[in-house]
């Protein structure tokens, strides 16, 4: 039997490693909808991407938050991969937490190359928004070669560092 501590290691290392998630939204006639997403990440149980509030998993965030998030490195031959799966809700970041969430996100872009991103680039009249996924629970495949998901739990970063602010909804 593998050690919740070896799960927790394989989902951070999968979430650390990888720039795209694979977000799953419904709207609300049900009809289910899967986008690939750039990404970071705050705690392992925070996700943050940067979309159009015109696109289909934008209108379908409006209109049912419910999300699931599938991470894992298609590179890997068949058997050999690993994945995080993650249930949760997610929201169109604004109000007094965008300035921290976006540098999270911003961070990470630059940390690729990429410009940084201030309020200004994701409110109106801008083309994008930022966006939010809150972790209710974390999953990985059973390591056994099983199509089986087994729970993980990840403590945050800050929960070992009383100095460090915890996430706290925006």
């Amino acid at each position: 039997m593998t050690s919740p501590a070896r799960l927790s290691a394989i989902a951070q290392d999968l979430i650390d490693r990888n720039r795209y998630l694979t977000l799953a939204t419904a709207d609300q006639a049900c009809q289910p909808w899967a986008s690939p997403v750039w990404y970071a990440h705050s705690g392992y149980m925070e996700f943050f991407w940067v979309s159009s509030p015109e696109a289909r998993h934008s209108r379908n965030i409006a209109a049912r938050p419910q999300v699931s998030i599938v991470i894992f490195d298609s590179s890997l031959p068949p058997g050999a991969t690993q994945a995080v799966y993650v249930s949760g809700a997610a929201e169109v970041v604004t109000g007094p937490g965008l300035q921290r969430h976006l540098q999270v996100y911003s961070r990470r872009s630059q940390e690729q190359g990429l410009p940084e991103w201030t309020p200004g680039d994701v409110q109106a009249p801008a083309r994008h928004r930022l966006y939010r996924a809150v972790a209710a629970a974390l999953f990985v495949l059973k390591p056994d070669g099983v199509d089986a998901r087994i729970p993980v739990t990840i403590e945050s970063p800050a929960a070992h560092h009383p100095a460090s602010p915890k996430a706290r909804p925006s």
